[in-house]
């Protein structure tokens, strides 16, 4: 089973359906979005869609209620095509009095929703502790993986910091979402020998990156498109491409994820 670990939701649902029909792809690990760069047809479009993103990261707008809805998106895409889609559902990272307690929300998105996962979790320079609480959460819960945006904005510091999570937290699986950026060979060095530590291929910054990931850590290297902003198709041909052999190939296509979230 071919299986693409990251990707976004997408409007309409049945867009992202052929475009996995088309690729070869059974079923994809989908994460939320607070926006829809996919509906803009012109730079202007995209850069107004793009803003909205920056306002609800900076507070500007409510990020609670923002991420309410986009879990609503994934959770309504996995309703009506449970065959094809599995989930990840994100949590707020500060909290105001009278707000739902983060061990209550993950309750909800686990057994409310059936997320398999919690993430995207995306920071900026400085903001690695924040995900702390959400770590010991994901471990007395069953030791849920976590993926994190490891591109820019984050620098190597940055990735070092979740390094020492990872290994605080030996029971919760992580995924360094695109491998680390142009901080992937680092990326690959620190984790290679960490067993929850898994590395996701979207937006690979080289094909070097790619290959030797496969290379290294082959039973902890998991394909993905980060579909919208990545091609499914052309991802999936560069694993193929840069895989030893056919075992190989299967556990970066399907076999790892697929292992790590019992689906």
């Amino acid at each position: 089973m071919i299986i693409d670990s990251h990707a976004h939701v997408v409007l309409p649902i049945e867009k992202h359906i052929k475009m996995m029909d088309e690729s070869g792809i059974d079923k994809t690990v989908l994460f939320s979005t607070l926006v829809h760069p996919e509906k803009s047809s012109n730079v202007k479009e995209f850069t107004t869609e793009m803003n909205k993103l920056n306002q609800i990261l900076n507070n500007e707008v409510n990020p609670v209620q923002a991420r309410l809805n986009a879990l609503e998106e994934v959770s309504g895409a996995l309703k009506q095509y449970p065959n094809r889609f599995v989930g990840f559902g994100s949590v707020p990272l500060s909290y105001s009095p009278g707000d739902v307690t983060l061990n209550d929300w993950v309750e909800k998105l686990v057994k409310g929703q059936k997320m398999k996962g919690l993430g995207e979790f995306t920071l900026g320079p400085g903001q690695i502790p924040l995900l702390e609480p959400v770590f010991k959460a994901a471990s007395d819960y069953t030791s849920l993986p976590i993926w994190v945006h490891t591109f820019h904005p984050l620098n190597l510091k940055d990735i070092q910091e979740l390094f020492l999570l990872t290994q605080k937290y030996e029971n919760v699986p992580v995924i360094y979402g695109h491998m680390g950026g142009i901080h992937w060979l680092q990326t690959i060095e620190m984790i290679k020998d960490t067993k929850n530590a898994y590395l996701d291929i979207s937006a690979f910054y080289t094909t070097y990156a790619l290959s030797l990931a496969i290379k290294e850590i082959p039973e902890r290297t998991l394909f993905s498109s980060d579909f919208p902003y990545g091609d499914p198709y052309l991802n999936l041909q560069a694993v193929k491409r840069h895989t030893s052999s056919q075992e190989v190939a299967d556990r970066v296509l399907g076999g790892n994820i697929s292992n790590l979230l019992h689906i």
